[in-house]
């Protein structure tokens, strides 16, 4: 099993950014289409290509955790100055060489997205 962790500083206070990781319009928005999301603890999520799962940790505005039959995804939020967004993201999953760099892509899309 493969881990990919990243930290990312978004320009944005923490409840902006929460929607983009915890709705299914903030997730199409940068991530996948979502098909599935019970915004909740151990509620059903299906996110698109990256698969079909549970919901294993939510802690409103701070963490959301799906995990899916591709892996798992955590998203961790904290204060980052007096207006941004520290992400600390884990990916654990089967080992992909391209991973990291489509993982790059998206949070580059969702930073973007953020400074809009």
């Amino acid at each position: 099993m493969a881990v990919l962790q990243l930290l990312i500083r978004l320009p944005r206070p923490m409840g902006q950014v929460w929607p983009s990781l915890s709705t299914a319009e903030g997730l199409a928005a940068w991530l996948t289409p979502v098909d599935v999301l019970q915004p909740r603890l151990d509620g059903m999520v299906t996110l698109g290509e990256l698969g079909t799962g549970r919901v294993t940790a939510w802690d409103v505005d701070r963490i959301a955790e799906y995990t899916v039959d591709g892996g798992r995804l955590r998203f961790h939020l904290e204060p980052d100055g007096e207006s941004g967004t520290l992400l600390r993201f884990t990916r654990e999953g089967e080992d992909e060489s391209a991973a990291d760099q489509r993982w790059q892509s998206r949070f580059q899309r969702l930073t973007e997205l953020l400074a809009a």
